[in-house]
């Protein structure tokens, strides 16, 4: 099958032969690797046949080796057997005997594209950095904005010009559950039951001191946590303590300084290990890290004290709203040490984590446990919540999530319907999946770029984070009408990108949008369908699809009433599927 690629708003056709054997080399910071993982299933999902290896260094190939999309992974141990000239040249020797025909560098160092040009793999994709062009076939360009880029998207946009599409997708990660129950029993030795609430702190940062926020402030934000879990959620809370090797003192300090139950595991995990415990939290206080980026990956909810670092590249994908920083002219500075007085972390105060803090775990709480209408039974929000596990919503973006005054060109131009945070929000604590499907032409006719687009999401994913919603996806189809392209709506090529990369199941999935393509588009791919009046097609044009034309499933008037039917619908579909097979919904 022919492959496309945009550049410069001109299509232009990828070769046919396609890879069988692609390297793919994995940044070597383990935040780094976590951000890049989202672009692995995008790569995989571009060349499902292919042979993947991943070429790592020990620390990175550990999050990697029960990755699905990932064949085998390559250690790269630059310290050891690979260490100068003649350490290069045997690693490029084991690459040279795979026969790869296909080189994708993630990292951006010089030595990725030298290693790669020694081991004569014939094509050598990656980005035009650090002096490296001669030794790339094909150097893609970094795009420049006025915004930056975060890493997640950073990544993800370097496999554009192969032909991935959309937005970015949340990075995750997998742990065995054998691995869960050897962390049960070693937390075990410590007093930590399998049942109690577990606040974890990361205090650390191997990058260097200017990103560590003061350790007796992360205790004492620990100590009222635990206070505050025990009285609103009669528990037992107990507080596990991470960091890196060389760490150890400073996690026994802060254990020092608290009165109830606590680990140290700070420089005494392995990655797999770490992975594990992260997953085991509650929540998780931390510098800018890589277990912050492992913990946001498992879905666990984290508060992250920002100081020297650019929060807008590398906060936790997912959760930019639970960050904390104070606003100083001299950050981002990006130095591993403060040459004054690192005035970016002094001037965090304990009552601004700690509020941050219990924000979060009242937004969880929220999400897991609130009732969908006041007074609503234990047992029938029980059922509110499972009424979607297993379900994809597909939603339209204009005129369905916000108004369409024709080209959103910048971020200025966004704005959300009234009730829209608060139905996204409804649908994720019902289990949902959220994907967007959404139709920007634009970009092929030359109004906007893809950096301002990648605004444009950054800030809705910025307005349903502030409510305590969130997205699983963003796709986007950026050509032209007349490209004949099988992506742009009605046609069903980001729906089957989803498929590939989510495991959608599109017998249990709904679509909700504003035109008549988005109502087509459902009909092809199976889909039950709502049509929302607050965009293209009023309420009296609507009812006459009824007659004539693809009718919807539902016409709604806005996105809440349009998520009252959904929720309403699959509760009936589970209760006729519970009926036919002798069970209750």
């Amino acid at each position: 099958m022919d492959r496309y690629r945009v550049r410069e708003n001109k299509l232009t056709l990828v070769s046919k032969n396609l890879p069988h054997k692609i390297l793919v080399r994995a940044p070597n910071w383990i935040g780094d690797a976590v951000m890049c993982e989202p672009a692995v299933r995008g790569l995989r999902s571009l060349f499902p046949e292919a042979e993947l290896t991943m070429l790592a260094r020990p620390t990175i190939a550990e999050l990697f080796i029960t990755h699905p999309g990932v064949n085998s992974v390559l250690r790269y141990d630059d310290k050891g057997a690979h260490a100068g000239m003649s350490g290069k040249w045997s690693l490029a020797g084991t690459l040279r005997r795979h026969r790869f025909d296909l080189a994708v560098l993630f990292q951006n160092a010089f030595e990725a594209a030298f290693l790669a040009w020694l081991a004569g793999i014939p094509r050598r994709y990656g980005y035009a950095t650090d002096g490296r062009v001669l030794f790339l076939t094909e150097p893609v360009a970094v795009a420049k904005g006025p915004v930056p880029v975060h890493q997640v998207e950073y990544y993800w946009n370097l496999l554009r010009p192969l032909g991935l599409a959309g937005g970015a997708i949340l990075p995750t990660l997998l742990v065995s559950a054998d691995e869960g129950r050897t962390v049960d029993v070693r937390l075990a030795a410590s007093g930590i039951c399998s049942s109690d609430i577990i606040i974890g702190i990361n205090p650390g940062s191997i990058y260097g001191g200017a990103k560590r926020w003061m350790s007796d402030r992360f205790a004492e934000v620990a100590k009222r946590l635990v206070r505050r879990l025990e009285q609103t959620e009669n528990a037992h809370v107990a507080v596990v303590i991470l960091g890196a090797k060389g760490e150890e003192s400073l996690g026994k300090d802060i254990a020092a300084q608290l009165s109830g139950r606590s680990a140290v595991l700070s420089g005494a995990t392995t990655i797999r290990e770490l992975m594990a415990v992260v997953k085991r939290c509650r929540l998780l206080i931390t510098n800018d890290t890589g277990p912050m980026h492992i913990a946001a990956a498992f879905g666990v909810p984290v508060v992250a004290v920002f100081g020297p670092t650019d929060w807008r590249t590398t906060a936790p994908y997912g959760q930019e709203r639970s960050i904390v920083r104070e606003a100083v002219d001299c950050a981002p500075c990006l130095l591993r040490e403060c040459p004054i007085d690192h005035r970016c972390m002094t001037r965090v105060s304990v009552e601004k984590v700690y509020e941050a803090a219990i924000q979060v775990v009242k937004d969880e709480k929220l999400e897991s446990e609130r009732p969908e209408r006041g007074g609503a039974s234990t047992l029938e929000h029980a059922n509110v919540l499972a009424q979607l596990a297993g379900y994809t919503i597909f939603l339209d973006r204009d005129g369905t999530l916000n108004p369409d005054p024709g080209y959103i060109k910048s971020t200025d131009q966004f704005e959300l319907f009234p009730g829209v945070p608060e139905a996204i929000a409804r649908l994720k604590r019902a289990g949902a999946r959220l994907i967007v499907v959404t139709n920007q032409s634009g970009i092929a006719r030359g109004f906007l770029t893809h950096d301002d687009l990648d605004a444009v999401h950054m800030k809705l994913r910025g307005l349903l984070g502030a409510a305590g919603a969130s997205l699983d996806a963003i796709y986007f189809c950026p050509h032209h009408p007349d490209d004949g392209c099988d992506c742009r709506k009605p046609n069903r090529g980001m729906i089957d990108q989803s498929v590939r990369e989510w495991k959608v199941n599109l017998d249990r999935s709904y679509l909700i949008g504003d035109h008549i393509p988005d109502i087509e588009l459902a009909k092809r791919i199976g889909a039950r369908s709502v049509l929302v009046t607050t965009g293209a097609v009023r309420r009296q044009e609507a009812e006459r699809l009824k007659v004539s034309g693809p009718a919807p499933d539902w016409i709604a008037s806005s996105l809440t009433e349009a998520v009252d039917w959904v929720l309403s619908d699959a509760g009936r579909l589970s209760a006729q599927i519970g009926e036919r097979q002798g069970t209750h919904p």
